[in-house]
């Protein structure tokens, strides 16, 4: 009899112990922030107060699991383009987002300069912000801040331009 008690006792602890460690991983998961997704570009208003939307701005995030796809293209009334595309990973905790540069290409005819190929491989970091549903980080590699808000991404740039990006996906 003392046997079969024992037993139980153990399957018993067993499944309490089982049950606790799937609260801990679920409630670890539910902490990890998300910004899966794509995410179109809507409009960029420029620090004298000109807004431009598409067709004479285009863009597109694309956020997987692992993998951040960027490219916008802008077209000023000369008719030169200024494009960048990027292709990266990255990793996003509640404290840190960093991101590795697979390759990107910026064409800007505007400034006149030659078309710039970057395949360094290159990965920083930056310090993530998430308040209930917010989560803003500085760009690593870009002087920019990004806000994730819902369906919005805001962007504000360090040289005054600010893009709202909406959900598509």
């Amino acid at each position: 009899m003392k046997r079969y008690y024992f037993l139980r006792q153990f399957w018993s602890l067993s499944g309490v112990l089982t049950v606790i460690a799937l609260l801990f991983v679920s409630a670890a998961a539910a902490q990890t922030p998300s910004i899966e997704g794509a995410w179109q570009l809507v409009s960029r208003k420029l620090p004298d107060g000109t807004v431009l939307k598409p067709p004479d701005i285009m863009g597109l995030f694309t956020y997987t699991k692992s993998h951040r796809n960027f490219n916008i293209v802008l077209k000023d009334a000369t008719g030169k383009f200024f494009s960048v595309s990027r292709v990266s990973t990255y990793k996003l905790t509640p404290t840190e987002y960093s991101e590795t540069v697979l390759f990107s290409i910026v064409n800007d005819q505007i400034g006149g300069k030659e078309i710039v190929y970057d395949l360094s491989g290159q990965t920083r970091s930056a310090p993530v912000t998430v308040e209930a549903g917010r989560i803003q980080f500085k760009h690593p590699f870009v002087p920019t801040t990004l806000v994730f808000e819902g369906n919005k991404i805001t962007t504000t740039a360090e040289s005054g331009f600010v893009e709202v990006w909406e959900k598509v996906q």
